[in-house]
């Protein structure tokens, strides 16, 4: 397998695999060491698509390797989605979330030799008005957090959590509530007021906001949560539990399982978070799962297909 490896030069831990010279090359020993011969390059995170879509039109790669956070595996993956080129997670972000559910190693060494014993599947992408996404979407609460959090990041604050915290009390303020329209592909709609929306490609286990595992990631639907009440003390309520970590689904959402559905809203634009990163979107928004359109290179420690379709 001929890999592209592009590293985001704005990755969680660029700097540390990067304090003995140039991370590109600690990156290419390390995949060489590995048994792979892979071309590296370190790209700022605006140009993320556009490359792993030119590698895509050269036919030259196998696979394209996100080496950064899910926001970096994001951007390949949208590029990605639909063709014969496989992708690789290189976990070098703050979180990593795809790449734990892939079961792939954090340390860059154990990495890189996973992905040279890796079998490249069929797993599932999901998308949200033509943006696609490999973890999850949402809409309220949490995108609202992270907007302001990077608004004050870049005005007041240098560190993150600070920033978070300020930003929860300013978004606290206001407890955003929306009043949604939810119809599903099985013909079911929904009305509700709730302060959050949590979809993901494919179902979550029963916490949410840590680091939620998905049981499959090939089963071909999306994981629709969403909290059940609305007001400043369930909001409130709901907020200080995803910042302990404590969110239950049993206690603090609904949820079904779907294959798509279109949410309405009297608001002319929302804040949608998918994969972390934040963007306005206009209703009605059209969610769907893309099953078994994205080609991931999985490590030998994968376990979470449920199909028994063979490797692709």
């Amino acid at each position: 397998m001929r890999p592209l490896v592009l590293i985001n030069d704005a990755a969680g831990v660029i700097q540390k695999i990067g304090a003995d010279g140039d991370p590109t090359e600690r990156v290419r020993a390390a995949m060489e060491k590995a048994g792979l011969t892979a071309i590296v390059r370190l790209v700022k995170p605006p140009r993320m698509t556009e490359e792993a879509r030119r590698a895509v039109a050269a036919r030259e790669f196998d696979a394209v390797v996100a080496g950064g956070g899910d926001g970096t595996v994001n951007c390949v993956a949208s590029a990605l989605v639909g063709t014969n080129v496989a992708l690789g997670a290189l976990p070098l972000g703050t979180l990593n979330h795809f790449a734990k559910n892939l079961g792939m190693p954090l340390p860059l060494d154990e990495a890189c030799a996973a992905l040279a014993r890796a079998t490249v599947r069929n797993l599932d992408a999901a998308e949200i008005g033509g943006h696609v996404f490999v973890n999850n979407a949402s809409i309220g609460l949490y995108p609202r957090l992270v907007g302001n959090r990077e608004e004050l990041q870049r005005r007041r604050f240098r560190t993150k959590w600070l920033a978070m915290i300020f930003a929860a009390l300013g978004v606290l303020r206001r407890f955003p509530s929306l009043r949604v329209r939810i119809r599903t592909d099985d013909g079911r709609t929904i009305l509700r007021d709730t302060s959050f929306i949590f979809v993901g490609n494919n179902r979550y286990e029963f916490t949410l906001l840590a680091v939620g595992a998905r049981p499959c990631l090939d089963r071909g639907e999306l994981g629709l949560y969403f909290a059940g009440r609305a007001g400043r003390f369930a909001t409130v309520r709901l907020a200080l539990r995803a910042l302990l970590g404590r969110l239950e689904q049993a206690r603090d959402f609904e949820s079904m399982s779907v294959r798509e559905f279109t949410l309405e809203t009297g608001r002319r634009r929302l804040h949608v978070a998918t994969d972390g990163e934040v963007r306005k979107l206009a209703p009605p928004l059209h969610f769907r799962s893309r099953p078994g359109e994205l080609r991931v290179m999985a490590p030998p420690t994968f376990r979470a297909a449920c199909r028994e379709d063979q490797p692709a």
